[in-house]
């Protein structure tokens, strides 16, 4: 076995969201005289658990082995339908991790750093078409960048949300909402302090709250944006991209550490 290639992949492993248990199958199988392998584990986020499937293979001219990619497979509680997507790995570390894939299979949208063919990099808010499918049977990947007009902070102060007023907590929350994931939070009024939950809606320009039973709540400013419906649709549309399995998807550099 390589022992340098080992270590590289499972760096690549640990950083792209995998755990022990992944980086354990990963020394077994290396260790075998194979070509190709694909190491399974399941991950439970609350009561919806995430199947993954994650794929390696030997290089034609040489003995190290590649992480090419995962598929990701979505079970929700109480349904016999999956949502799957395959998500590909690059060598620069710019990768979908885990916890994203499920975000981003959840319905929710993710802010990432990404990378064309010329080695370009961007950021955007990216989110998962499930009305359309490319090719291979991926869902396209819908983009909305800075230019599309969505500001996390600006909408997260239409709020009284009680973890903004702590530069630290802030920060936390911005990277959590950031990763995709449905932050829990306080809202302070007249009644004194409530939990709710809120999540990134880029596409939508706002951020969408949940009380504390997770159930969705209506936004008062909802019903002035309905007027311009229209033309969000239009400047979507404008903003609609698809990403291919070439594109190079990551952090974003000098990224803040915060919630997981």
């Amino acid at each position: 076995m390589n022992e340098k290639n080992h270590d590289y992949l499972k760096d690549q492993l640990k950083y792209t969201g995998f755990g022990e248990e992944a980086q354990a199958q990963l020394r077994d199988n290396l260790m075998k005289a194979q070509n190709e392998f694909t190491i399974k584990q399941t991950t439970s986020y609350g009561k919806d658990e995430l199947s993954v499937s994650l794929n390696f293979k030997k290089s034609t001219n040489s003995d190290m082995f590649f992480f090419n990619n995962y598929r990701a497979e979505l079970q929700k509680p109480g349904s016999d339908a999956k949502i799957s997507q395959t998500f590909y790995v690059n060598n620069e570390g710019r990768n979908i991790t885990q916890k994203e894939a499920y975000n981003l299979l959840d319905g929710r949208s993710v802010n990432k750093d990404l990378g064309n063919k010329d080695g370009q990099i961007h950021n955007a808010w990216i989110k998962l078409d499930f009305k359309e499918t490319t090719a291979s049977g991926n869902y396209k990947m819908r983009q909305f960048s800075p230019q599309y007009g969505f500001e996390l902070e600006k909408s997260l102060e239409k709020f009284p949300v009680k973890e903004l007023l702590d530069p630290n907590e802030r920060v936390k929350l911005l990277e959590s909402l950031e990763r995709g994931n449905r932050q829990a939070v306080t809202f302070k009024g007249e009644e004194g302090e409530q939990k709710r939950f809120i999540e990134a809606n880029p596409q939508f320009k706002s951020v969408t709250i949940y009380d504390q039973d997770q159930k969705r709540l209506r936004q008062s400013f909802e019903t002035s944006q309905k007027a311009g419906e229209s033309q969000d649709k239009r400047q979507e549309n404008s903003a609609k991209n698809t990403l291919s399995p070439n594109d190079e998807i990551g952090d974003k550099q000098g990224k803040r550490k915060g919630i997981k």
